[in-house]
């Protein structure tokens, strides 16, 4: 045996500096570890206005403000006039904030604009769903005027320009340009088709939001608006009209439109009793989407119930019908088992979207049950004053938001998204006989469950951030506080009053507020989409 067998190993050339492979098992050598080191300051240093934009415009004032909601910090006191210092004084600005009447007010007009939310997405929805179609009327897609399309148009036309006449709105210079903008855009659409109504659609967003509220601002101004302009010769007829009506027929027309309201109140839980049977949703997700279908009957009960006894005792039967139908109906026994927790973001979602209809049938209700006392008075049927009374001007900002919605960024999601929905589902749903709406609540809507959950989630969280712009610029918070939401508030506070302290508390408090509401809609919602 050889003692010394290395003695005998023929030498092996080293390979080159840059051939060296680095071996996960042993450390690095010296040039590998300057290399990465070298390539670690070139990429930081191409990082570093990105880093150092993001620490000095977000993290170091986030830590800021935290800290400013523990002190006193006041610019009227704290300032370079005078020597008062800085206190912690610990959490006594959340027990002042909670304890302010005007923040539970602040915080139900976020709330109350929230609720325009699933009406946007729906008029999203419906935008996405028209533009999806082919709107040239056969032929070659996107090439010439078809013989429906020239008819239609020439109908349009004809008809806008007779009731510009009628309502006395033709001598008016925007209103004719209105009516010539319309008339562009459904030629235009019938020439280019989709490509040409989806770039109409979308051109608002490239607007400035300060620009567009301007506009509705002047839209909506009780004076000279074009709102007020067109709405004066049609309240007036219809004043005449509500006036030369026999008495009864208002409140039966209350009455009826009220019964709708409870037919889709009751129809939303008949659904989620349904879903809960079929093991769709928990116990907790048929409570929760039971409460939010029972808040606009509460609230019609207590505001907006005919004074008459008759009607009184009429809703009151119907209630008690209606009662006992969702009384038949949670008396099934439940088939299939599920968890308490359950679909709970789809009970909720079907609860709010429910509540918006029940709330429009039963505002108007109201308005037919008031209508001849209000056609009787001096003035009559008159343009309301919008932005200057507390009660018309949150829903005169809900309708200006609804437009937005349209045509905004939620319709393109949607409209993507319906572009993946596969054909096979189409094909199978139009061999097993399917209609139309059949076709779309059992295979557009599911398919689209995903994107409603992203918009949904989104919405919530841009809702109770958002109200800054719009009061800031249209109202200024008001009138009486009426539009100023918990965003305004805190400017108001940090800015106007000069309380940097107590406006951190109330941001820091809105945080968590959308920290718990996103995560919520994260835990129960995904686990709904996801199933």
């Amino acid at each position: 045996m050889n003692p010394n067998p290395s003695s005998n190993t023929p030498a092996i050339a080293a390979p080159p500096p840059g051939d060296i492979k680095h071996d996960p098992k042993k450390p690095f050598s010296p040039s590998r570890s300057r290399r990465d080191r070298n390539n670690l300051l070139w990429g930081m240093a191409f990082l570093s206005p990105n880093i150092l934009g993001f620490l000095a415009f977000t993290l170091v004032p986030l830590v800021m403000s935290l800290g400013l909601a523990f002190s006193n910090w006041d610019l009227r006191l704290h300032n370079m006039f005078t020597d008062e210092r800085v206190k912690f004084i610990g959490v006594d600005h959340f027990i002042n904030l909670f304890n302010d009447r005007n923040f539970y007010q602040y915080l139900g007009n976020t709330l109350f604009f929230l609720l325009s939310l699933p009406i946007g997405i729906a008029l999203a929805l419906l935008g996405a769903v028209l533009l999806s179609q082919d709107l040239t009327g056969g032929g070659r897609r996107g090439r010439g005027l078809t013989t429906a399309s020239l008819l239609g148009i020439s109908v349009v036309m004809v008809t806008s320009v007779v009731l510009l006449t009628l309502t006395g709105m033709f001598t008016t210079a925007l209103m004719i340009v209105l009516a010539g903008l319309f008339g562009v855009i459904l030629v235009g659409g019938s020439i280019g088709g989709q490509t040409v109504y989806r770039t109409l659609f979308y051109i608002p967003n490239f607007v400035s939001g300060v620009a567009t509220i301007l506009l509705w601002k002047k839209l909506y101004n009780p004076i000279d608006g074009p709102i007020n302009s067109g709405l004066e010769a049609p309240l007036a007829a219809v004043g005449r009209t509500a006036l030369a009506m026999p008495p009864w027929l208002f409140p039966v027309l209350s009455i009826a439109l009220f019964s709708a309201a409870l037919f889709l109140l009751a129809r939303g839980v008949y659904r989620l009793r349904s879903q809960h049977v079929d093991g769709d949703i928990g116990f907790a997700g048929f409570i929760l989407g039971s409460i939010l279908l029972a808040l606009p009957l509460l609230l019609a009960f207590l505001f907006w119930a005919p004074a008459s006894w008759m009607g009184s005792v009429s809703i009151g039967l119907l209630g008690l019908l209606i009662g006992f139908w969702i009384f038949q109906t949670a008396s099934r026994p439940v088939q299939f088992k599920s968890k308490t927790s359950e679909g709970i973001g789809g009970a909720i979602m079907l609860g709010i979207l429910t509540l918006a209809g029940a709330s429009i049938l039963i505002g108007l209700a109201s308005v037919a049950r008031n209508l001849p006392i209000i056609a009787g008075d001096t003035e009559g049927l008159t343009p309301p004053l919008w932005l200057q009374t507390p009660f018309w001007a949150k829903p005169a900002i809900m309708l200006m938001g609804l437009w937005g919605a349209i045509g905004s960024q939620t319709m393109l999601l949607y409209l993507a998204a319906l572009t993946n929905v596969p054909g096979e589902l189409y094909e199978a749903a139009d061999i097993d006989g399917a209609k139309r709406s059949q076709k779309f609540w059992n295979v557009t809507w599911p398919q689209l469950a995903p994107t409603t959950f992203f918009v949904f989630v989104m919405g919530i969280i841009g809702g109770l951030q958002a109200g800054f712009e719009v009061a800031r610029i249209m109202t200024q918070g008001g009138p009486a506080g009426s539009t100023t939401t918990l965003a305004y508030f805190i400017y108001a506070e940090g800015f106007e009053t000069g309380r940097l302290g107590f406006s951190s508390a109330v941001s820091w408090t809105m945080f968590i507020l959308v920290l718990s509401v996103t995560l919520f809609n994260w835990k129960f919602g995904n686990k709904y989409v996801n199933d």
